[in-house]
């Protein structure tokens, strides 16, 4: 008698990521870190190690061409595998690039994604050295291979925060969830009235972090001047209380974070309201923000406490799978990762 047959569904992205890790063992003594982090860590000399991260994204899962420009498209990819980098605290250097194209796309429409591509690549000081090029029989695809070097001793994996390390995230949260929900409701209007043009002067910023997404290398650089080696690391790409959870569990540690605490821009917060959706909700669990959440031992407070840009929203805690928020009332809530998943049916 056949095996009942399992729905990929039923494990989700990260369910089936573990059980592809499950039947691999790292036979390369060179192959310092291999699938459960942002990057795959490879030695390569007695002081520094290589960081490689790869990132796919298809035409009607991760993107709609009907509101992302091909070369915002090309530059966000970029973007989301360098920020992986940045997310083991490593500085990029290289990345390959292969495309699968339908027969729709015309030269001059590959000229722009590359366009794109070069744009990021000269951002991030980085060098396109490789790819391939294919058919795709539906829509556009492509994968991403960045590559980055760090040392040894200031890589940041996920596993290493502690009880009483203070959680840290850059920037602001939910904008890039807000400006997709701006753009599928301007979509809709135009498939309805096709006379009818989008609007959307009023979000210019939430519409950007959607459209032409960056990675945080510059924290990357600020931590290396203040001296700081975060104890654990992770981008928020699946929504930060996803990322809190993959940290938790990889660091055997709980989480507390308050909820006034978490960075929320303006814009996001009144277009979170004006879709009648709870901003913190947004920020908790809206993707492709793609900022960095870590932790710092508590001795280290001190060194980034005057940062602009970095917030300190909570700490780590010895009660494992206790992951919490303390809302502004003072209440405390159970944190739910609600985060997107690929294979959610």
């Amino acid at each position: 008698m056949s095996e009942k047959r399992i729905e990929i569904s039923q494990l989700g992205e990260f369910g089936l990521i573990d059980r592809i890790k499950s039947r691999f063992t790292l036979q390369q003594p060179t192959s310092l870190k291999g699938i459960g982090d942002d990057c795959a860590v490879l030695d390569i000399d007695a002081e520094n190690c290589m960081v490689v991260t790869t990132d796919m994204l298809v035409e009607g899962i991760h993107f709609d061409l009907s509101y992302i420009p091909v070369q915002h498209l090309g530059y966000k990819a970029v973007a989301v595998n360098v920020s992986d980098v940045a997310a083991m605290n490593a500085k990029p250097e290289q990345i390959t690039v292969s495309i699968a194209l339908s027969n729709r796309f015309s030269v001059e429409a590959v000229d722009a994604l590359y366009e794109g591509i070069k744009a990021a690549c000269d951002n991030y000081k980085i060098d396109l050295v490789g790819g391939d090029t294919t058919t795709s029989m539906s829509g556009l695809v492509i994968s991403i291979t960045a590559i980055g070097r760090a040392p040894k001793s200031k890589v940041a994996y996920r596993n290493g925060a502690k009880p009483n390390d203070i959680i840290c995230v850059t920037g602001d949260l939910g904008a890039a969830f807000m400006g997709l929900q701006v753009l599928a409701r301007e979509k809709e209007v135009y498939m309805a009235d096709p006379n009818m043009q989008p609007s959307l002067d009023a979000y210019e910023y939430i519409v950007g972090r959607q459209l032409k997404a960056e990675a945080r290398t510059d924290i990357v650089f600020d931590l290396e001047e203040a001296g700081l080696v975060p104890t654990s690391m992770i981008d928020v790409s699946d929504g930060l209380a996803s990322e809190l959870f993959h940290i938790a569990s990889q660091s055997n540690v709980g989480v507390r974070i308050y909820e006034d605490k978490v960075p929320i821009d303006h814009e996001t917060f009144e277009t979170a309201v004006e879709f009648k959706l709870d901003p913190i909700t947004c920020a908790l669990n809206g993707g492709e923000d793609y900022e960095l959440l870590f932790t710092i031992s508590k001795e280290d407070q001190e060194k980034i406490s005057k940062h602009p840009d970095i917030h300190m929203i909570g700490y780590m805690h010895e009660r494992k799978n206790e992951n919490v928020m303390i809302t502004k009332q003072g209440n405390t809530v159970r944190l739910q990762a609600q985060g997107w998943d690929h294979f959610r049916s």
